[in-house]
């Protein structure tokens, strides 16, 4: 993984002003000193129960990771757990004693104005979320959460949520489209009405968020904002995970910034911001289990994107190919006839050298359609300039930050270097990491896992956050 320094460079390039670290990492904080990046520290899972039954132990915890660095690192929320009440509900009945007793140390300090306490849950914990206005907590979590939510209420603290429609989309056997999971439009006969106030909901990702105010108000507390602390796309999963694509991650994430940016709010609070929190910064090489797990980074641990957002309308705030690299490639899954219609298109009238793809030459092997395809795109691409519309051959290209040379095939439009550079800053392949993927979170667990780091990020995208 990049190192701290690495890491506030690439922050910086990105203007990227407000970030979660998954525990407290000194080093981190260090790096962030002197930056005005707004940081969100964690108590991670496995500290928790020691937190929670006492007093001085939080009090200690609040010198060591967060007294110890302030003001010079901005730091301006804890959160406290993750995801406790469904991965680790043996620490539940500590866990607002935990933030109270965190909340005792920052007033002691006189920080509490400055500094905000919650933990994050997972969305999971509210049933029956649609529609949103028959939302409610799990009751058998009352006795946890409504002394949790009068805590939020009286240190006018937030509702920390992890929002992820993918795992919606995919737990729905069906019944979710991909296109409301992604936030792309739909007919008006298509979008979902919430019959009791007839609001009517085009993506998951507001229903979610308004399933969470009104379990709250099941619960009588109206007055808590729900801050979005996790929400993501992975942009690469294995066969029983056909829609974790770079396509997919591109879109949801991109319409995810749109979304947020223009201050849409959502239908039960419109106009009002839901601060949210992309999962995450790096992809995670090392991470066990699925696929997926390992590809919901923006960027290579190389400081390289993994893929440029579309943002035209909103501005490159995020994941902005800094080298000014990109290159056109292939999609995944695509079409076979359509990616050979393409290849000689592109061979022929659209006047691309394909010499390299002949027997005996650099680029012949691979030799399949997809290979010989994606450098004559990439070819035609970067021969016009880069051109808006001239990467997508009906469909079948995508356009990408990862260099796809290979060997001796070095592709049009490469710069002959395998590392990448964020304005000056190298990032070079670490010893412990791929240089294919890299790491920033989906929710789950990471406060007790091993793999935790403070490499771990989330950047939150916020009204003017990043202007």
């Amino acid at each position: 993984m990049p190192s701290p320094t690495q890491v506030v460079a690439l922050l910086k390039a990105q203007n990227i002003e407000h970030i979660r670290l998954y525990d407290a990492d000194r080093a981190m904080l260090l790096a962030l000193a002197n930056t005005g990046i707004q940081v969100t520290v964690s108590v991670p899972n496995d500290q928790l129960l020691a937190i929670g039954m006492s007093n001085a132990t939080a009090a200690n915890w609040v010198s060591r990771n967060v007294i110890a660095h302030v003001p010079a690192t901005n730091i301006t929320a804890i959160a406290v757990g993750s995801d406790v009440l469904t991965t680790l509900p043996n620490a539940a009945p500590v866990l607002v004693s935990a933030l109270k007793f965190i909340q005792s140390a920052l007033v002691a300090s006189n920080l509490d104005r400055q500094i905000k306490v919650s933990t994050p849950h997972s969305s999971s914990i509210i049933l029956d979320s649609f529609p949103p206005s028959q939302a409610f907590f799990n009751r058998s979590w009352d006795p946890v959460m409504v002394p949790l939510l009068k805590f939020l209420q009286s240190t006018d603290s937030y509702l920390m949520l992890n929002v992820y429609p993918y795992y919606d989309y995919m737990q729905s056997n069906g019944v979710i489209p991909l296109d409301y999971a992604l936030f792309r439009p739909l007919p008006p006969t298509k979008e979902a009405i919430d019959a009791n106030t007839f609001l009517h909901y085009t993506n998951v990702f507001d229903a979610v968020v308004d399933a969470a105010y009104f379990a709250m108000l099941d619960l009588n507390i109206t007055n808590v904002k729900v801050v979005v602390m996790e929400s993501g796309w992975p942009s690469k999963g294995d066969a029983s995970e056909p829609d974790a694509t770079l396509d997919n991650a591109n879109t949801y994430n991109s319409n995810l910034i749109r979304h947020v940016l223009n201050n849409t709010g959502t239908p039960k609070h419109p106009g009002v911001p839901v601060s949210t929190y992309i999962y995450e910064l790096f992809n995670e090489d090392l991470r066990p289990g699925l696929v997926s797990e390992k590809n919901w980074g923006l960027f290579y641990p190389t400081g390289v994107p993994v893929y440029t957002l579309h943002l035209s309308s909103a501005g490159a705030v995020l994941a902005n190919d800094t080298t000014n690299q990109t290159f056109c490639v292939a999609k995944d899954g695509a079409d076979r006839k359509l990616l050979q219609a393409g290849l000689d298109w592109a061979c022929g009238p659209g006047r691309v050298d394909c010499s390299p793809l002949l027997q005996g030459q650099p680029c012949y092997q691979p030799d399949n359609v997809i290979a010989h395809a994606t450098y004559a795109f990439n070819a035609y691409y970067q021969k016009m300039g880069k051109s808006p519309g001239t990467c997508d051959f009906k469909g079948v290209a995508i356009i990408t930050t990862t260099n796809p040379s290979h060997s001796s095939c070095i592709f049009p439009g490469s710069t002959g270097s395998n590392g990448s550079s964020v304005n000056g800053t190298s990032f070079a392949p670490s010893s412990n990491s791929s240089d294919t993927a890299g790491g920033c979170l989906p929710n789950y667990l990471y406060g007790t896992s091993p793999y935790t780091s403070s490499m771990i990020l989330c950047v939150l995208l916020m009204t003017l956050a990043f202007f």
